[in-house]
């Protein structure tokens, strides 16, 4: 009887707990079978699952609601998932993450073509427009700012502020994040070709210089001091982005870039959505709150698209016609995604049209302008 007892079929749980066990369960399905984003929203929908099963006892939000650890409960009550959410919590995955992120990356397009970094700001715009409008709703300036963060399509910032500022909120506002980062070619290619007229889209543009071994070095050296000293609350992202990209371009550390690219980022992932998905109980997630949150992180997005587009026309006149504006869409950083969805687009209207690698000029911009926008946020509302 003792057993039976302890049975989570004893002991149902409320009807949040299955509501939230079904949202699970869809964004499973949309993870494997739609390919939304899997690589994190497996692991998130999977520790969404995990937080609300009956008496599994793996996450402890009670832990966590002062917005500081509870150590004085923490050994005698954490479950697993406790322990694993401390990564977030005290802001150390995200910049592993950001880590392989510039291992991975050859910020060589926006050496390139310096102007291109101007289309990451403009992209930015989702972000702060978001935050006003959040502010507008009611939302207490902290949670405003976490909002406006999913403009910036960048899920691995959307979190980081997140744990920071809001950390009641992390569950939505990262499922919104990745949800919308997976639907970039559909929520994107309406508001380019709204903005941009047929020959625009058409523009053929001229052939990146090459790049050399040197700049590419010392890129992200000068990046790392400018941006920190102007931004110090960015160091930790920006500071791991460059770092990552710095052992790929030195060419002296191939072992270290491979274990950021490949091992060290596969674990992170797996520990950051999990973590994310833990936070997801059904108390907090189910209010009208979190439809706010993931109606206004899609202005966010729209938004950042459309200001990225904006400037790409004004860049485009300024130049006589030598820049393709939609590549300021590619602004929002969402590495490869957005900037092969300009090429998309723009190869829709001239078939023999190359924007890929222009693209992503405003692309890895954009995880730079996320990074420091982040910064600007923590620094003013942490």
């Amino acid at each position: 009887m003792k057993f039976v007892q302890s049975t989570g079929f004893f002991n149902a749980g409320d009807w949040q707990q299955w509501v939230m066990i079904g949202i699970a369960c869809l964004l499973i399905y949309l993870a494997i079978v739609k390919k939304f984003e899997p690589l994190l929203l497996l692991p998130i929908a999977f520790g969404m699952l995990l937080t609300n099963l009956p008496m599994a006892g793996m996450y402890h939000a009670d832990l966590f609601a002062s917005g500081q650890v509870d150590w004085a409960n923490f050994s005698g009550t954490a479950g697993l998932l406790d322990y694993l959410y401390l990564g977030v919590k005290l802001g150390i995955y995200p910049p592993l993450i950001f880590l392989g992120v510039g291992a991975m990356t050859d910020f060589g397009p926006l050496i390139a073509n310096p102007k291109s970094l101007f289309m990451g700001a403009a992209a930015q715009l989702g972000i702060f427009l978001a935050f006003i409008l959040a502010l507008l709703f009611g939302f207490a300036p902290n949670v405003a700012a976490s909002i406006g963060i999913i403009g910036g399509a960048d899920g691995p910032t959307a979190i980081y502020v997140t744990s920071q500022l809001a950390p009641k909120f992390l569950g939505p506002i990262a499922v919104a994040a990745y949800t919308y980062m997976a639907l970039v070619p559909v929520i994107q290619p309406p508001f380019m070709k709204l903005f941009t007229t047929k020959q625009e889209r058409a523009i053929k543009m001229e052939q990146l210089r090459h790049v050399s071994k040197r700049e590419k070095i010392i890129f992200p050296i000068a990046v790392t001091i400018f941006v920190s000293l102007i931004v110090p609350a960015a160091a930790p992202l920006v500071g791991m982005l460059m770092l990552g990209n710095l052992m790929r371009e030195s060419g002296v550390v191939d072992r270290l870039s491979n274990t950021a690219q490949n091992e060290l980022m596969n674990i992170v992932t797996i520990f950051l959505g999990i973590s994310v998905g833990a936070t997801t109980v059904g108390s907090t997630f189910l209010q009208t709150d979190t439809l706010l949150i993931i109606g206004l992180g899609v202005v966010a997005f729209i938004f950042g698209t459309i200001g990225g587009v904006l400037l790409g026309k004004l860049m485009c006149k300024l130049s006589g016609g030598k820049i393709n504006p939609l590549i300021g869409s590619a602004g929002v950083s969402a590495v490869p995604m957005a900037a092969r969805v300009s090429q998309k687009v723009g190869q829709a209207e001239n078939p023999s049209n190359f924007l890929l690698m222009h693209a992503m000029g405003p692309n890895v911009a954009g995880v730079i302008g996320s990074a420091v926008a982040a910064g600007v946020l923590l620094s003013l509302f942490a």
